[in-house]
């Protein structure tokens, strides 16, 4: 389970928080400064260190974080595919705001001597991303391991496991805050879901990430613009070949639509690709990446 097709195809935020987020770990790394990195109300606000407050947000702590953290923020461009970047731009803020604010009451609140300092890292906006996974993406594949039955989001839910108790108290403060992030964001708090940014800010990211190899743009030719789907009818087709079987038209499932929306595909393209493979949804997936490698 990969998110869709393979780069950051139609996620240029993604990928932009995702090199900005390798480059400062690797550059607080080099320095030694990685574990000092974390969010503490004394550093932050009585001290006025604003850098680190966001150093703190993009940087991990250890290579392992950086790992686990990176690999879900890749999986996890699926939701700009799915909203678009100008959207998702308001996601990302909204949730690294939110949460942030919740680790600062928490350490506020709860004055414990083990918690003077959290882990740094994006953990806001990578736990907020869970409450969406959790309840937007479906399961499209089950299979068992040593009799017990697993689905392709186990893993997912596995490297957030990793994530979350990597620094023990220092890391589950700051998953629980963004869980509860995203949540609000699911709730539509103060309309959030509806904002959007000018244009020219969402467009920024797109001039300011190079391209995915091996991926060019769309263009527009006298062939099937939606996905290179043949659209034949059933006259076309029998005329062509006398003995071609009758043109599947059943309606395909809403569920295998939206696991392929869940890829990055569009919807009606998507619906296309399951008609013409007959609502079998790994041929439809071959169909989608093999138009878009074309």
């Amino acid at each position: 389970m990969n998110g869709g097709p393979s780069g950051f195809q139609n996620a240029p935020v993604s990928r932009a928080f995702v090199l900005a987020s390798g480059v400062l770990t690797i550059y607080f790394g080099i320095q030694g400064r990685s574990s000092t990195l974390g969010l503490s109300y004394q550093d932050s606000f009585k001290k006025l260190k604003i850098w680190k407050l966001i150093a703190s947000v993009f940087a991990f702590s250890s290579t392992p974080e950086l790992m686990f953290g990176l690999y879900l923020l890749y999986y996890f461009r699926v939701f700009e595919r799915q909203i678009g970047s100008n959207k998702y731009s308001v996601f990302i803020l909204f949730s690294v705001i939110v949460s942030s604010v919740f680790e600062v009451l928490a350490l506020t609140l709860l004055k414990d001597a083990t918690l003077n300092i959290l882990t740094s890292g994006p953990y806001g906006l990578i736990f907020s991303s869970f409450v969406p996974f959790y309840f937007d993406i479906p399961v499209s594949t089950r299979f068992r391991i040593f009799g017990v039955s697993i689905s392709d989001k186990s893993f997912i839910y596995l490297a957030c496991l990793q994530l979350l108790f990597s620094s023990w108290k220092r890391s589950i403060l700051p998953g629980i805050c963004g869980i509860l992030a995203g949540s609000l964001y699911r709730l539509n708090i103060l309309r959030i879901r509806k904002i959007k940014f000018p244009a020219f800010i969402a467009s920024f990211f797109s001039r300011l990430s190079l391209p995915s190899p091996g991926i060019t743009p769309p263009t527009t030719s006298s062939r099937n613009v939606i996905g290179n789907v043949p659209s034949f009818t059933g006259r076309e087709v029998q005329r062509n070949n006398p003995i071609a079987p009758p043109v599947f038209t059943a309606e395909p499932p809403e569920e295998s639509i939206t696991t392929l929306v869940s890829m990055g595909f569009d919807r009606n393209t998507a619906r296309q690709a399951l008609i013409h493979a007959r609502n079998d949804i790994n041929m439809a997936t071959n169909i989608l990446l093999e138009s878009q490698s074309n």
